[in-house]
């Protein structure tokens, strides 16, 4: 048959080419088998599956088989151009799957676009003309074979649902390419034959693909999540408790640290799958470390929400650094336990499709921006409960409005999701009900579960037995040593949180210098350090620590979430009230462990280091006090949580912790020193916000309409201060090796990295990235590392240039 003589892979040394027709053939059962469990009608089935199947109808074509055989270049269009080209030539013939001509083609450009981004080439007959006059005959035969396999093919979506679908198709449509283009699933097959006798191959072998593949999802568990010899707390027994409406849902669980969110998520997220709204779960998280915190936390428990073992993934770039992780990934999946395939570990686009996700926010964020791959991203979560930790610090202007558009794209396509929270802001939390299309809760109790828009549960017991926290102001660093001493003497757990890496490196070389046990734990280290002061914070300030370690921990915001940490004596620099409540959910922790009776001091207080509110005399108030810290947050948002917490005089939670946020964010009357500080974040923050609108998607604009999609870097997730990324390593053996390791793979170069500001990079003279020997290590790097990624030997005195040094117990440290 004329048909099977175009080629579409290319083919292996010592084999076969597998044919154009039977690659579409293999990702139309693919999809196929993808959709066979979900509750659609078997006309829209038929349609996405025939759909996957046209997708590389363009590789019948001239110009793309003279490609793959005589290693010409393609004459006019990329064979998936091609394909939208065939498509809207043979729209006669597909007039069946939806009535309106534009319609029809908008579909087109988004079965075409499969390839992370959508067609933009228009010189259609020019394509054609290069495809040639017999591939026309062919190709438009081969859609026959097609749709005669899927024959009910339809679409019977509203015209306003539409955009929306165009969005979620090319994402699904990519899976089924990516694991149907699989050669240890999928090996070629020589042409022979027909294509009607080809599909119950491909059938069988896709119905072998997705399990070993690891995207089957398992059947429901009707056992509860949280084992029977748990004792529920408050929340969670709400989380079992409260009515579910029908449709996508959005709810709030807003409590303190350590009041058990996590389980009352999970118990949500188990109800609301039982009810069909979601199949399996994403958990999204605003770091890499409190991913990895919560992938440890939650891999436990999550494989009961099946009667089998699901697939469970961490995504995120460094996940392979994670040793659970790595010891969850299987070439074939686990019987006993969740475990993670190969297929899907090997890309953390990939990895967002296993049945339970764990992840940074950043991968969620991603599939509303105009990204390569965006919509896969986007298709991976559609089919999820979306539980987003840590919604607080997704409120600037900028992540909130992605956010915004994330929880907009996940409900148009039917999703639920739960938004988990210790001090979200009021008009955050009506920002994003307002997105997901609900009523804002009315009632600003607090803690509070609650389904937006249907009902509230308010009134829970509070677990914290530790009682409000006192809050006291020093006034200068010398009090804040001087007090740290004296806890030390006692044999306090200390810590001292710092706003800036410099100062925290400063303190701590203080507190050496009289003698004190002090550590330091910072995000300027390189990654093999950080790792090994984290698991050494753990154990000397973690759960299970000494009961009198007589040690400071000094840090910066590392510590306001993801680790387990437990100290008695707190000294934090001003910050906004959200991030001191943070820090202070690191004081007397595990009160069922250290009571009051056992610690070394009689009450928990917060020191804050901070000048005197009320006597603001020009615009360096906090300067004077802070040093580089004064300029990590906003100025006028540092005097407002002054103002409110010493006014206050403790943290009352969680009673009074809703309106302590409050009255820290927006309360109190601005000194005129600090007004042009207000109008200047104001400002900024219009800005950030336009710019989200400007780089977001068009919810309302079909596929092809949509512009970008260049690197992901041109579309952040997030705005801050430009980073520059170092690579750092060693002398030895007569050659540059990794920090911590005797040869160089991806691993050995994640675990050698550190970032800092650019504008402290940029100045100085970094090590030549030209040299035969740098540029020989960084030979085989992807392109986009070799550019943007400096590999900087450090010599044995710590120096890599002149003004930058780096210390394993110090980090990376810049000297004017």
């Amino acid at each position: 048959m004329a048909i099977l003589d175009w080629p579409g892979k290319s083919a292996p040394e010592g084999g076969s080419e597998h044919p154009a027709i039977y690659h579409m053939i293999d990702v139309g059962a693919v999809a196929e088998r993808l959709l066979a469990p979900l509750d659609l009608p078997a006309e829209r089935k038929a349609f996405y599956t025939l759909a996957a199947a046209l997708h590389d109808l363009g590789k019948i074509n001239a110009s793309f088989r003279d490609m793959l055989r005589k290693g010409k270049p393609q004459a006019a269009g990329r064979h998936w151009e091609v394909t939208e080209a065939w498509l809207r030539e043979f729209d006669g013939d597909l007039i069946g799957i939806a009535d309106n001509r534009r319609i029809r083609f908008d579909l087109f450009a988004s079965i075409a676009g499969h390839h992370g981004r959508p067609p933009v080439q228009e010189s259609f007959d020019r394509m054609l003309a290069a495809a040639g006059q017999e591939a026309r005959s062919d190709a438009q035969a081969a859609l026959h074979e097609l749709k005669s396999f899927w024959p009910d093919a339809r679409l019977d979506l509203p015209k306003q649902a539409i955009a929306g679908l165009t969005w979620w198709l090319p994402g699904f449509i990519a899976v089924a390419d990516w694991l149907g283009s699989t050669q240890r699933f999928f090996p070629p097959v020589a042409a022979g034959l027909a294509p009607a006798d080809y599909l119950p191959l491909a059938r069988e072998r896709a119905a072998q693909a997705i399990p070993l593949a690891g995207l089957d999802v398992p059947e429901l568990s009707q056992d509860p999540i949280i084992p029977p010899d748990w004792t529920l707390r408050p929340m969670q027994k709400a989380a079992q408790d409260i009515m579910l409406p029908d449709g996508p849902v959005l709810a709030l669980i807003e409590d303190e640290t350590g009041s058990g969110k996590t389980e009352a998520a999970l118990i949500l997220a188990q109800r609301m799958m039982q009810a069909g709204k979601g199949r399996g779960l994403f958990f999204a998280l605003p770091t890499m470390a409190t991913a990895n915190a919560m992938f440890d936390r939650a891999a436990n428990l999550v494989g009961r929400l099946y009667t089998t073992p699901p697939s469970l993934a961490l995504a995120h770039g460094r996940a392979a650094l994670s040793q659970r992780f790595r010891e969850l990934i299987r070439s074939t999946p686990d019987a006993r336990q969740p475990s993670c395939a190969e297929w899907l570990a090997d890309d953390r686009r990939c990895a967002l499709l296993a049945t339970i996700g764990i992840g940074t926010i950043d991968q969620a964020l991603l599939s509303g921006l105009p990204v390569l791959h965006a919509m896969l991203r986007h298709y991976a979560i559609s089919q999820k409960i979306l539980i987003v930790d840590e919604v607080h610090e997704m409120g600037d202007p900028y992540m909130a409005e992605e956010l915004c558009q994330l929880l907009q794209l996940h409900r148009r396509m039917g999703g639920s999701a739960i938004l988990m929270t210790a001090t979200m802001p009021v008009e955050l939390r009506a920002k994003l009900c307002r997105a997901f299309g609900c009523e804002t809760p009315e009632s600003l109790a607090y803690p509070a579960l609650s389904i937006a828009g249907h009902s509230q549960i308010t009134d829970l017991t509070s677990v914290n037995t530790r009682g409000p926290i006192k809050v006291t102001r020093l006034p200068t660093a010398d009090a804040a040593l001087d007090l740290l001493q004296d806890a030390v003497n006692h044999g306090a757990a200390a810590l001292w949180v710092r706003n800036a890496v410099d100062d925290a490196i400063a303190a701590v070389n203080e507190l050496r210098a009289r003698g004190i046990d002090a550590d330091l734990l910072h995000a300027r280290f390189a990654l093999c350090d950080r790792l090994r002061h984290e698991t050494k914070a753990l154990a000397t300030f973690g759960k299970m620590r000494d009961p009198r370690p007589g040690r400071v921990l000094v840090a910066t915001q590392v510590v306001e979430s993801s680790l387990d940490l437990d100290f008695d004596v707190m000294v934090s620099d001003l910050a906004p009230i959200p991030a001191l409540v943070q820090r202070a959910g690191r004081l007397w922790r595990h009160m069922d462990l250290r009571p009051q009776t056992e610690r070394p001091c009689p009450v928990a207080v917060l020191h804050v280091l901070s000048p005197d509110p009320d006597r603001v005399e020009d615009h360096m108030w906090l300067r004077n006090v802070l040093d580089r810290g004064a300029f990590t947050y906003p100025l006028d948002l540092q005097w407002r949580s002054a103002q409110a917490l010493f006014t206050a005089g403790r943290i009352d939670a969680p009673d009074g912790l809703r309106a302590l946020i409050e009255e820290g964010l927006a309360g109190g009357t601005l000194p005129d020193p600090l007004m042009q500080a207000e109008q200047d974040r104001l400002g900024q923050s219009f800005a950030q916000g336009d710019l989200a609108r400007q780089n977001l998607i068009a919810l309302n604009a079909p596929y092809r309409m949509i512009k970008g999609f260049s690197e992901d870097a041109d579309f952040p997730t997030r705005l801050g201060r430009e980073q520059r990324t170092l690579v750092l390593a060693r002398r030895g053996e007569g050659k540059i090796l990794p920090l911590d390791a005797d040869h160089w793979c991806a691993e050995s170069r994640q675990r050698s990295e550190v970032s800092a500001a650019a504008y402290k990079v940029d100045r100085l003279a970094l090590p030549d990235q030209s040299v035969p020997e740098i540029v020989a290590l960084k030979q085989d790097w992807p392109e986009w590392q070799r550019s943007r990624i400096f590999l900087c030997p450090v010599g044995p005195d710590g120096v890599i240039c002149e003004g930058l040094s780096y210390d394993p117990q110090l980090g990376l440290r810049f000297q004017s």
